[in-house]
């Protein structure tokens, strides 16, 4: 594991090991992050990094090839996060590598994804058969993408956020969210969720806010703490939720979920851009 840039795959061209390499796993601390949005000490806020890894394989004892998509979940309190390069070059060592079971896999996972992140990190494996299973749903709420507005800002504008009014309690999403790598500048593109009690938060300001981010460049998971700390810190609701599924890229996507008053879904369900 490593724990600089300069000693990352990020934006280099790359060797992709096809036998168990726990080696390439890089991992970024949390703290350097938060401290750039204001953050010190324990932030105002709980939830996990829900991660849907589609492109899993390896051999079994016979040399045949087994299928699987992992589910992981990393706690928002987790000292590190793991970089998705990193994590798609670890899981892609695992394609020659001959395994017992998938439940052997799924150890080796836990293992190393506990060393990087610096605590229990949750996995779960679906193995071939039972894909067809997994559930795909819109993110709840009222969509905020109908609403008429002109739009000039394209770098985070929390100006633009406002709450007034009577209290209220409804759940609004729109899936026009866009921000780049702030490595490769390659975009990310998301649904965004949020769900809050407490003065109405204007529906045309809080659209142009979440598009405002359409040239930023940032990790998914700094996102969507920034959201929840602009709208924390603007709208000051007495109750907030900032959820964000992101397409994947590289057969993986990042869903970092983040409350101050409920806990992140039991189970990972992709939206059908996904």
């Amino acid at each position: 594991m490593t724990s600089t840039v300069s000693g990352s795959p990020l934006g280099k061209p790359t060797d992709y090991p096809d036998r168990y390499t726990p080696s390439v796993l890089f991992s970024f601390a949390r703290g350097e992050q938060r401290r750039q949005l204001g953050i010190s000490g324990t932030p105002p806020f709980t939830g996990a990094d829900l991660w849907t890894a589609y492109e899993i394989t390896w051999l079994d004892r016979s040399g045949k090839p087994q299928l699987a998509i992992g589910e992981l979940r990393v706690p928002a309190d987790s000292p590190s996060i793991v970089e998705s390069k990193s994590l798609k070059l670890y899981l892609g060592s695992f394609a020659q590598e001959p395994l017992r079971s998938i439940d052997e896999l799924r150890q080796k996972i836990a293992e190393d994804l506990k060393r990087v992140c610096g605590t229990e990190v949750g996995v779960t494996l679906n193995a071939a058969e039972v894909l067809g299973q997994l559930h795909v749903a819109d993110l709840p709420g009222e969509s905020l993408d109908s609403v008429a507005t002109a739009i000039s800002a394209y770098a985070p504008s929390p100006e633009a956020l406002s709450a007034s009014g009577s209290e209220t309690e409804e759940t609004l999403r729109s899936a026009l969210f866009r921000v780049n790598c702030p490595v490769t500048g390659q975009p990310d593109y998301a649904d965004v969720m949020l769900r809050y009690r407490g003065q109405r938060i204007d529906r045309e300001g809080l659209l142009r806010y979440l598009v405002s981010y359409r040239r930023h460049a940032s990790f998914h998971e700094s996102c969507v703490e920034r959201i929840f700390m602009d709208v924390l810190s603007r709208c000051r609701p007495r109750a907030l939720t900032v959820y964000a599924r992101f397409l994947r890229r590289g057969g993986i996507d990042i869903n970092p979920f983040r409350s101050n008053f409920e806990s992140a879904p039991a189970r990972s369900e992709r939206t059908p851009r996904q």
